[in-house]
């Protein structure tokens, strides 16, 4: 257990409070994963792969076990929050580390958002008498209560909601086999591979899109600063967390697949409404089964999945500003609840506008989707060579294995994918990227360079975080 004499070592104060065990660990990663994600993006990853939807679910969990080794790897050099900023700025140099959060910032703070949207959208469609903008407010007022009470409430909530979304899992997977087994829809290994289909680059587009249903497992890593069993147990659950949720995924897409009523049309025209995996469910178990599973997926966006992704974007933006690259206010801490209460208030103000705003555009939810996708990859692919660079080059360790092979496997799967992403998202992506790299530039011009407290261990902390 890393104690407040460790943290101090890095010259910071242990100001959160470590209440989390390692089955919260795995509950929180589980619900920023979303258990039935695949349910709400099923027909874009099934028409981008050309039908093959669980290879591209299989082959983005392969790509990601080689990011979550990476990350066990720099979160024992590193044990505290801000994720990849920490771990690049600490690994390799403090302006490499700030672009690496300014790009994790493009996942961060647009995943709740985004998150919002999809949730009131669906719940708008179910009950058309409360509107966007109402589901939305709800979704965001509930989530900011509960964050803002505590990190122990967040895990229990979390908790309970996981329960719920297992148990609508565990009926789709019954009920699809059953029909399956019955005659209704046709059994095929297609979803894995098709000959006629199948082209790498097709595939990697493919992947582009699923990874969305991956992104939070790397959140775990946030919550380094909050948990009891120290920093081993990270690695742990987001190996756990990845690996469980990608056979979940893989399942229920397979199966879905094999029921999809018009299989032509969707690979044709593509998922225009959104609605593909829940006709394959009405298939299976009729409109009943059809409308639990939209709802289902649209709560626990709404609410577990925001709630969580609130979490850990308000975490990283409070390293980044204890470190100065921020405003000072978001690094300040709640002293009754040890939650940092100004950047949980500001994600949700950030989240309520974005999501407002995406939902006057046609496009809103693919653009959200392309740009949160390609900031999560780079900032992965810059992950892994922080573990090269602070590991090989600066300790001198021979653990080919662990510091140059698996970081650098993960590196080449993740730039195919990269490569293969949707062209607006690679342009929207560099362009703000491109604005960080500006950034970085004006604080060097106003005397605040990026400097990393605890570089090199000192007594004392010497940053002393401000508290409300």
């Amino acid at each position: 257990m890393l104690d407040q004499h460790d943290l101090e070592r890095y010259g910071y104060r242990q100001e959160l409070a470590r209440h989390l065990r390692f089955r919260d660990l795995l509950a929180y990663g589980l619900v920023y994963m979303v258990p039935i994600a695949p349910m709400a993006i099923f027909g874009s990853v099934y028409s981008g792969s050309g039908g093959m939807v669980a290879l591209a679910y299989a082959i983005g969990v392969v790509a990601l076990v080689f990011t979550a080794f990476s990350y066990a790897q720099m979160v024992r050099a590193f044990p505290m929050s801000g994720s990849v900023y920490n771990y690049a700025g600490r690994g390799i140099s403090p302006p490499v580390g700030f672009l690496a959060g300014w790009v994790i910032l493009l996942d961060y703070v647009l995943v709740p958002g985004l998150l919002y949207l999809v949730a009131s959208v669906a719940m708008h469609a179910t009950v058309p008498g409360v509107p966007v903008w109402g589901w939305l407010l709800g979704f965001v007022v509930v989530n900011t209560i509960v964050n803002s009470v505590g990190i122990r409430m967040t895990a229990v909530v979390t908790r309970v909601m996981l329960v719920g979304e297992l148990l609508v899992l565990a009926v789709f997977l019954t009920i699809a086999g059953w029909a399956l087994a019955s005659g209704r829809g046709r059994f095929s290994w297609e979803a894995f591979y098709n000959s006629d289909m199948f082209t790498w680059s097709l595939v990697g587009g493919a992947v582009s899109i699923a990874v969305l249903s991956f992104l939070g497992f790397d959140g775990i890593s946030m919550l380094a600063e909050e948990t009891r069993d120290g920093a081993r147990q990270i690695g742990r659950a987001m190996a756990a967390v990845l690996v469980l949720a990608g056979v979940l995924f893989i399942v229920q897409t397979w199966l879905a697949a094999m029921l999809v009523p018009n299989p032509a049309g969707l690979l044709t025209d593509g998922d225009q409404d959104g609605t593909a995996f829940y006709e394959a469910a009405r298939v299976a178990g009729g409109g009943w089964l059809a409308t639990l599973c939209a709802v289902a997926t649209a709560i626990a966006w709404g609410l577990p999945n925001s709630m969580v992704a609130q979490v850990a974007t308000s975490r990283l933006l409070y390293a980044m500003a204890r470190d100065r690259q921020l405003p000072a206010f978001l690094a300040k801490v709640s002293a009754r609840r040890n939650v940092p209460l100004n950047a949980t208030l500001l994600t949700a103000v950030v989240s309520l506008a974005l999501g407002l705003y995406m939902s006057f555009r046609a496009d809103g939810i693919t653009l959200l989707s392309s740009l949160i996708n390609f900031g999560a990859m780079v900032a992965f692919l810059v992950l892994h060579v922080s573990v090269v660079v602070h590991y090989l080059i600066r300790r001198g360790s021979r653990n080919w294995w662990a510091h140059l092979l698996m970081p650098a496997v993960g590196f080449a799967v993740l730039a195919y994918v990269v490569v293969n992403a949707n062209i607006a998202a690679q342009r929207l992506g560099l362009a703000w990227l491109a604005l960080g790299v500006l950034v970085l530039g004006g604080l060097y011009a106003t005397g605040r360079r990026p400097v990393l407290s605890g570089l090199a261990p000192v007594g004392p902390a010497r940053h002393e975080m401000q508290r409300v």
